[in-house]
Order: structure tokens, then C-alpha cells, then sequence
């Protein structure tokens, strides 16, 4: 029972994961695939659409060349805890990806606002998550967190950038 979340509620996952080429041949239809995988699929070009599986940690030089071959790039979170999806996400946005960003992994509703602030469109949670934390929480979560701690996140100000603005209008 895992979950695919959107900003508009539960969605359908049309994507199967493929870890290996052995796998790819046997596989119709939609796959995600990690960078291991995608030259193959893109030179099958045998499943239509074409998903990219990457790391947290993988560097945007390692996928930019894919950005006009897929249609979806899955940044994988080891943990809620490990917030370099987030920073990835920002960046394969600036690089001019314009395809569906999504973040995959054990994240906690309460990190879904701040997803899409960092530019995904949709994230997809293991099952222990998806009946952990349902869609309505997730729905809730999105509109209640509005600050947030880092800059270029969303487009209102940090909670530091609202801090030294009222430390500024004081010392005046």
C-alpha cells in the first residue's frame, strides 16, 4: 500500500521500478529506472514514459543530460531526516528541469509544504509511511506549514529573514 501524494490528494503510480536491465526487457509500459539503467532504456526506448531514479546526493551534472529524455526524475530520501532531496530538487530546477520532480521515501507530512517549495510535484511513500501518515494528513499538512527555515524556499521569507527584518524595524 504505498502512497503517491500530490498538492490535489492520492494519485495513481503509473511507474514500475526497475533495478536492473534484466528486468527492463521484461517490463512493459512506464519505468523508473536509476542511472545505472537509463542509457539502456533510452536506447530500447521500449517503455514510454521514461523515469529517472537518483540519489539525494547525486550531482546535477550526473543527470542533466536526461533532462529532455525523461519525463520524471525520483529523488530518493534514505530518511525524513536527510534533507539533501531537498537541496537537489532546488537544483535540478535552476538547471532547467521541467519534467515532474518527484520525492520518494519515508518523509513525514510535515515535510510535504516544504517539497513543494523545493520544486517537487509529488511524493511517494513506502508502506509503513503511507499507513502511518494517510492522504488527509498529508492534504492538512500542506496548508498549515507556511514558514520555513532556509532561504529560496517557496516565495515568502525565511523565519531568520523575518527575525532580523523585525530586529531591524526595532532599532530604528
Amino acid at each position: 500500500m504505498s502512497l503517491l501524494v500530490t498538492p490535489a490528494g492520492e494519485k495513481t503510480d503509473e511507474f514500475t521500478v526497475i533495478e536492473d536491465m534484466a528486468d527492463l526487457s521484461l517490463t512493459e509500459g512506464a519505468v523508473l529506472v536509476p542511472l545505472t539503467v537509463v542509457d539502456q532504456a533510452l536506447a530500447d526506448r521500449r517503455n514510454a514514459p521514461l523515469g529517472l531514479a537518483v540519489a539525494g546526493d547525486t550531482p546535477v551534472c550526473a543527470v542533466e543530460p536526461y533532462f529532455g529524455q525523461v519525463e520524471l526524475i525520483s529523488v530518493r530520501f534514505p530518511s525524513f531526516s536527510d534533507g539533501r532531496g531537498f537541496s537537489l530538487a532546488k537544483r535540478l530546477r535552476r538547471a532547467g528541469f521541467s519534467g515532474t520532480l518527484r520525492a520518494s521515501g519515508p518523509l513525514i507530512a510535515d515535510q510535504f509544504a516544504e517539497a513543494l517549495a523545493c520544486g517537487f510535484d509529488e511524493v511517494w511513500l513506502p508502506d509503513q509511511m503511507a499507513e502511518r501518515q494517510p492522504v488527509d494528513q498529508w492534504m492538512k499538512a500542506k496548508d498549515i506549514v507556511r514558514d520555513h527555515y532556509q532561504t529560496g524556499y517557496g516565495e515568502d521569507q525565511s523565519i531568520l529573514q523575518k527575525r532580523l527584518a523585525a530586529r531591524a524595524g526595532e532599532a530604528a
